[in-house]
């Protein structure tokens, strides 16, 4: 499979990068599957970079903070009123109260029409501890942050396949270690440096995901969700002090084939 960068950046969206989103496609019937991992502000018009959103198979979210979720609706209105609209309704993954969150954010009561509201449009589903999606088994795990929150493995179902773990937001806990074991690639959020006074249970430091990375057994770390008011290379060195595995940083348009059938 194939993991492209749509955004990178962290909490906001920054000057080179939209915030956090992530294009993972492999194969499937003929033809190429292409799930979105969250949808954060300024990736929806970036993802046209890389495909036509029409044809989106499936977008995850790993949690509902704007930053991960608001260009869902920028998704929406491309789906009713773009000139090859109507986009074919397609699966949107999310935590329990998705449709009522995109509903609030959209600030419109209800549809004129029944079924062409944000939160009737999608085809949304609760997280389970797994599904499939496509080519893709998807297993979540709930992590450290102040809302509802899962980090996301995506296997892929073919000999040779890759395995990918998404942290989403989370502070440090133990269910990452377990969830990325042997993972080709880890794309972790690291949006704290360690010597500052961090709050617990919300995000990550370049030394955290690296300790992650470790114990996980992963072949590459990624590093991503950096806010523009760090840099990014100070946060790869505080990773870099903790391990010898490879430790990249998430930009967009960055790719990286996993495993040895993407």
């Amino acid at each position: 499979m194939q993991l492209t960068i749509v955004g990178a950046s962290g909490s906001v969206s920054g000057p080179v990068s939209p915030a956090s989103s992530y294009l993972v496609q492999a194969p499937y019937e003929g033809r190429i599957f292409s799930l979105l991992l969250d949808l954060g502000p300024g990736s929806f018009g970036a993802l046209y970079r890389y495909l036509d959103p029409a044809d989106l198979d499936a977008v995850a979210l790993s949690h509902l903070h704007p930053d991960h979720c608001v260009d869902v609706c920028g998704l929406y209105v491309a789906g009713r009123y773009a000139p090859t609209a109507p986009w074919r309704r397609i699966p949107l993954y999310g935590p329990g109260g998705t449709p009522e969150r995109l509903q609030r954010a959209y600030e419109v009561d209800g549809a004129t029409e029944p079924g062409l509201s944000i939160a009737e449009w999608f085809e949304h589903r609760v997280w389970a501890a797994e599904q499939t999606v496509g080519p893709f088994t998807v297993t979540v795990a709930r992590v450290a942050h102040p809302v509802e929150a899962y980090a996301l493995r995506v296997d892929e179902n073919t000999p040779g396949g890759g395995s990918l773990v998404y942290t989403g937001d989370t502070g440090p806990t133990p269910v990452l270690a377990e969830l990325a074991r042997g993972a080709d690639l880890l794309l972790s959020e690291a949006a704290f440096l360690g010597a500052a006074d961090n709050p617990r249970d919300l995000h990550l430091t370049g030394a955290d995901a690296a300790a992650v990375a470790d114990a996980a057994g992963v072949g590459v770390l990624v590093l991503t969700h950096i806010p523009p008011w760090h840099d990014p290379e100070q946060v790869r060195d505080e990773a870099r002090r903790v391990t010898r595995r490879p430790v990249e940083l998430a930009a967009p348009g960055v790719r990286w084939t996993v495993g040895a059938s993407a």
